[in-house]
């Protein structure tokens, strides 16, 4: 069972991660069009990055957050060990970026954010440096 759990957990984790760094990117395009005054473009990414938020990224941080708390109760030892807690504390930073996320999707379906193209091509990294982070921990388990 623990097997198939963790499969399932590989697979969720998979799915957010593309959805975290899919959706900043189209934020980058927005940004772009509104700029431009591309007024059609972006009612277009408006959509995309709704259902995008709402049909994939928020499910899968569901699945991620629930198989890894089924994980943690079946291998309880895994909390006793730094680098778990550090990987936790990563995967509570992944959460909070993924509602920044929103608040900044509505901003931009509402005509409100003025944030740049090019600060959405920096936020677009965090979510790198948080998913190598968590796969050096999860597979060295330095301490």
């Amino acid at each position: 069972m623990y097997l198939w759990i963790k499969a399932l957990h590989l697979v969720a984790v998979v799915t957010w991660f593309a959805a975290l760094f899919y959706l900043p990117r189209l934020f980058v395009y927005h940004a772009m069009a509104r700029d431009k005054g591309e007024t059609q473009a972006i009612g277009y990414f408006s959509v995309m990055e709704r259902k995008l938020y709402r049909g994939i990224m928020t499910p899968s941080m569901i699945a991620v957050i629930v198989l890894g708390a089924w994980l943690l109760y079946l291998s309880p030892q895994w909390l006793g060990m730094g680098w778990m807690h550090v990987k936790l504390l990563l995967v509570v930073l992944l959460v909070a970026y993924h509602h920044i996320c929103l608040i900044y999707l509505r901003q931009l379906a509402g005509n409100r954010c003025r944030r740049s193209h090019v600060f959405f091509r920096w936020f677009n990294e965090m979510p790198v440096i948080a998913l190598l982070m968590i796969v050096l921990l999860a597979v060295l388990k330095p301490f």
